[in-house]
């Protein structure tokens, strides 16, 4: 019988733990077709929630847990479970219910029948204007300019083979996104679709600073777009500046006219000089994240394990 491991980030959601756990046992784990390990990872919640998963690992022992030093942001939460996930396959499922869990049954299916790895797309997402804009703004951009097989609904859940969990541990990237490390392993993949709920309990931790790092994090890991559009704005630059300073050449020997302009030569000093700055920002991105890999720092680091073996 297959082996299952289900990583559950957490992450200032004392309130959902009862209550995740709760739905879990109802319809994950009575599940007979599989054997199962449960392995919560906290992020460095500053809530009570590692309190919380104590309590119910004392109720249920063969609970794992993980506590991270501090908060190291849900991706790399997730390889912190993954990394000791000892399972045939793997899935992720969010702490605050806003994805049912009764989708992991589903994944599985797709996953015994051969597909290595199995997204859980979202077809439709209970949020507002603003959240469905900005979530579906960003993955059609990956999906044009970065990784062609991302879904345009995006997804947060998915279940990996052993295979792409081993290939996840080897990589120790930072500053990049799991999901595209998935999608551009390019194994064998099967989608399921379902509608993201509202968040009923507790609020979302996921601010606009994430976002906006997610973003930037995605194109300049995995998009060549940042360093090609440098390319295409300096070559249209030079060749318009080419053209005018021809044109100006042209129009004072030919016809005596005089250069002139002070106001319109400043306009165009400080827009080139602004494209510049913006350029130097997007090498300085690339800079940074080298010298952070250059450094070999630790993705994550594990303050305390609970419920795990010695060898484990």
């Amino acid at each position: 019988m297959a082996k299952l491991s289900i990583i559950i980030p957490v992450y200032y959601n004392e309130k959902n733990i009862p209550f995740l756990f709760d739905k879990l046992n109802e319809e994950i784990l009575s599940n007979s077709n599989y054997t199962h390990e449960l392995i919560f990872v906290d992020d460095g919640s500053g809530d009570n929630s590692y309190g919380e998963l104590l309590k119910l690992q004392k109720q249920q022992p063969n609970i794992k847990l993980i506590k991270l030093s501090r908060n190291f942001g849900s991706h790399t939460a997730i390889l912190a479970g993954l990394s000791h996930a000892t399972g045939d396959c793997a899935t992720v499922i969010s702490a605050d219910l806003q994805d049912p869990p009764e989708i992991i049954n589903r994944m599985f299916e797709k996953w015994q029948d051969g597909n290595k790895v199995v997204l859980a797309v979202r077809e439709d997402r209970e949020e507002s204007f603003t959240q469905k804009l900005f979530s579906n703004t960003y993955y059609k951009l990956m999906k044009r300019y970065a990784l062609p097989t991302m879904p345009e609904g995006g997804f947060d859940c998915f279940l990996i083979d052993r295979k792409i969990v081993n290939i996840l541990k080897s990589m120790e990237e930072k500053n990049t996104t799991l999901m595209g490390q998935i999608l551009w392993s390019g194994f064998k993949t099967e989608k399921i679709f379902y509608v993201r709920k509202e968040r009923e309990i507790g609020e979302s931790r996921w601010t606009l600073a994430k976002k906006i790092k997610l973003f930037i994090d995605s194109f300049l890991a995995f998009s060549y777009a940042p360093i090609r559009f440098m390319s295409l704005i300096g070559v249209i630059v030079s060749i318009l500046s080419f053209l005018a300073g021809g044109y100006l050449i042209i129009n004072k020997f030919v016809n005596e006219v005089d250069v002139q302009g002070w106001t319109s030569l400043m306009v165009l000093f400080l827009f080139v000089a602004g494209m510049q700055m913006i350029m130097m920002g997007i090498i300085g991105e690339y800079l940074w994240r080298n010298m952070d890999e250059s450094r070999k720092r630790p993705v994550f680091i594990i303050d305390e394990k609970v419920g795990f073996s010695n060898e484990e």
